[in-house]
């Protein structure tokens, strides 16, 4: 995805911002990071600092040592060091920042680190090009392999070296893989070097990227860098339900969010009771049901009638629970429970757009016992003379045409049931 600045034309040529995506200020490119440190100028003798980040296919990012003290930017292609041949990238962070962020990731920035030969040259564009192409088909012919050998793994993703000599093939299992056989196939089927990498669930979501159920791109896609450990006591401390369904992420592992508020939940439940506290009365010992953390309640109900609930401030509970410890029992919770009144709800409905009112069908229609003659319905009499009328013969008096002398008149029946 890029930024409305910086979308591409039909082309294929940035417009906007004419940053060709290195603006920084979106999801122009994945794991971005704002150089701030981009204005200010180093103090007087100092050099600077020589190692730069490169980013490669799908947000992965080295870091090398411009040794040829070339003048890079954020955006240049460069062909780096890579075993064997050489890798095609694009920069995405120099000067001083580059050493906080190679102290971030633990990479000693004076020990050995890969360099980087120039910048790339067409020819290094359009090899590296054609190599990129190649990926999407080979990746449906390497699945096919590996459902036909019925081996238990997933292939996530591949990418191809910069020079087009080395393809790593990004897969994901439960168990161990014999590789053996698959790696024959994949050579005699692609005719290059193969390599196998196996990845986390969450590392697989990172590199595909996708859309959360919170309608923003992944948050490992775009700017989580660390993975830290969710386990399902964070969806406790907050509350929530423990569905699966809801609480997994793409991944299929919980998700990383559970960890974003945990902090605050567990400075608000530092002076709330836990949730197994029982509290002993007169009339009965209660169990708590349900907490409000941030308003500070807690909902108990007496054991043996759990379908009436008793809502208690923190301070009331507190108060209860220190008399119990010297073992005093109160006389019941309907002393110190409180009443939340619930707002009403007011019925504000205006016919604004000239529509018939919400609540026409609400009264009953008027029953009227007189009924209406029906003027389509023919009278009974006039049905039966019509029906006579119909089945009759009608009789025709027609002249004698043999006898011409004859006066008197010949009759027939004309019936439409009769031949004659």
């Amino acid at each position: 995805m890029a930024c409305t600045s910086c979308s591409t034309s039909d082309g294929g040529a940035p417009k906007g911002c004419k940053n060709n995506g290195t603006c920084g200020t979106d999801s122009c490119n994945k794991l971005t990071v704002f150089d701030w440190l981009s204005n200010m100028t180093l103090p007087g003798g100092q050099a600077p600092f020589d190692c730069v980040e490169v980013r490669f296919k799908n947000g992965r990012k080295e870091f090398y040592r411009n040794t040829e003290k070339l003048t890079l930017s954020i955006g240049d292609v460069v062909a780096t060091e890579a075993s064997p041949g050489h890798d095609v990238g694009i920069v995405t962070l120099t000067g001083e920042l580059v050493k906080v962020q190679m102290k971030k990731k633990q990479v000693n920035h004076e020990g050995e680190v890969a360099k980087i030969y120039r910048k790339a040259s067409q020819k290094d564009i359009d090899i590296w090009s054609t190599a990129r192409d190649k990926e999407e088909p080979m990746k449906v012919r390497a699945r096919e392999i590996a459902i036909r050998l019925q081996l238990q793994m997933k292939i996530s993703d591949i990418e191809f070296q910069g020079d087009g000599s080395k393809a790593t093939f990004y897969y994901t299992a439960e168990d161990r893989v014999d590789f053996r056989v698959l790696i024959k196939e994949f050579a005699g089927a692609f005719s290059t070097r193969i390599e196998m990498k196996q990845v986390g669930f969450r590392q697989e979501a990172a590199r595909l990227g996708g859309i959360g159920s919170c309608g923003r791109e992944l948050c490992c896609s775009t700017w989580l860098t660390d993975f830290r450990s969710v386990n399902t006591a964070a969806a406790r401390y907050q509350q929530l339900s423990l569905n699966p369904q809801k609480l997994a992420g793409q991944c299929g592992k919980l998700k990383c969010c559970l960890n974003y508020e945990l902090d605050t939940y567990m400075d608000a439940l530092k002076d709330i009771p836990d949730m197994e506290t029982k509290l002993s009365t007169e009339k009965g010992d209660a169990i708590c049901q349900k907490i409000d953390i941030f308003k500070g309640l807690m909902w108990f109900a007496y054991i043996g009638n759990f379908a009436q609930w008793h809502i208690l401030k923190v301070e009331q509970v507190q108060e209860i629970i220190a008399q119990n410890k010297q073992k005093i029992k109160v006389v019941a919770l309907e002393d110190f429970a409180i009443e939340i009144e619930k707002p009403a709800v007011e019925k504000t409905f205006q016919n604004a757009m000239g529509q018939d009112s919400l609540t026409r069908f609400d009264q009953p229609k008027k029953s009227n016992n007189t009924k209406k003659p029906n003027k389509n319905r023919r009278p009974q009499q006039a049905q039966k003379q019509n029906q006579e009328t119909s089945v009759k013969p009608v009789k025709k008096i027609i002249p004698n045409q043999n006898n011409p002398n004859t006066n008197g008149p010949k009759i027939r029946n004309e019936n439409k049931d009769s031949n004659t």
